[in-house]
């Protein structure tokens, strides 16, 4: 016991920082946000604040709006997760093959977009998927290969305007999967693919049933993170549509940050915040469950 506690008070200096910055950073702010939630808060003379119990997280199951944005962000996941995923092993396993040639430049070129802030990005798709004839898309697919009868307004129609805001989070999240899965196929052993190809297995069946297999720590870790990342979408709705059209590609979070920064209503937007919390929460606990304790055999 006394050797125990001279061991954590040697170490403690080298912890008390990042303590100090969980506390400050995290945990203040947590405890804080679920404080708020009960109150009809003023934010600038907090002691004027009301206290209204439950009726913020009442009022927010009951709004329409928080369902559409839990849709829009469920949709966000459930089309962006796979999208990430498919093309990221894609990419990986075809600069990880032999006959690819130049690999650290197509390593820079498809990671470039995960270090590229997401205010540029957002920016740009904007004007990419700009109204009228002259957006590059547009002005590419209606006016140089006549695929379109007429210039599609793509951020003024709620499902136009969903896939831009999903095309974008796939693309910035692709380079992220492939260098993970850069990493993990440089690590398989040779030997596998060596008797594979002895026993005229074809490339299909060798990433099929010896790849795949021996991908599946590192897919578990890819799935969980993306799905968790998922759930942070706001950038991106906020500058390339800003909610838009008439509030149908709100986020959870973008809804959130309007109700606290735009109508000053940081009890209703702490309410949001904690349900949204839970939520995270029960997913993420729903994973450890089913995939995250799952045996992994070779």
């Amino acid at each position: 016991m006394v050797l125990s506690l001279k061991q954590w008070w040697n170490v403690f200096p080298f912890l008390f920082l990042g303590l100090l910055g969980v506390a400050v950073f995290v945990v203040f702010p947590l405890i804080k946000g679920i404080y708020m939630s009960f109150f009809e808060y003023n934010v600038l003379l907090p002691k004027e604040s009301t206290f209204v119990g439950l009726d913020n997280y009442i009022r927010a199951i009951h709004d329409e709006k928080v369902f559409l944005a839990l849709r829009n962000t469920l949709l966000y996941s459930i089309i962006t997760v796979p999208g990430q995923w498919v093309f990221g092993i894609f990419i990986a396993t075809l600069i990880n093959a032999k006959f690819i040639k130049h690999k650290v430049f197509f390593r820079t070129v498809y990671y470039i977009p995960v270090i590229t802030s997401w205010v540029v990005v957002s920016f740009l798709f904007k004007y990419l998927f700009a109204d009228g004839k002259y957006g590059l898309i547009n002005f590419l697919l209606y006016e140089k290969l006549h695929l379109l009868s007429h210039p599609i307004s793509w951020l003024q129609n709620e499902w136009t305007a969903m896939i831009v805001i999903w095309t974008l989070g796939i693309w910035k999240g692709i380079g992220w999967v492939m260098v993970i899965y850069l990493a993990a196929l440089q690590s398989i052993p040779r030997h596998f693919y060596e008797a594979a190809e002895i026993d005229g297995a074809k490339a299909g069946e060798v990433f099929r049933y010896i790849t795949l297999p021996l991908l599946k720590p590192t897919t578990i870790f890819v799935i969980i993170n993306l799905i968790i990342g998922s759930f942070n979408v706001f950038i991106q709705v906020l500058l390339i549509t800003n909610g838009g059209p008439l509030g149908r590609t709100e986020v959870l979070l973008s809804y959130m940050y309007k109700q606290a920064f735009s109508f000053f209503d940081f009890g209703y937007a702490s309410a949001i915040s904690v349900l949204m919390g839970i939520m995270i929460f029960l997913i993420t606990w729903g994973q450890q469950k089913t995939i995250g304790k799952e045996k992994i055999e070779f």
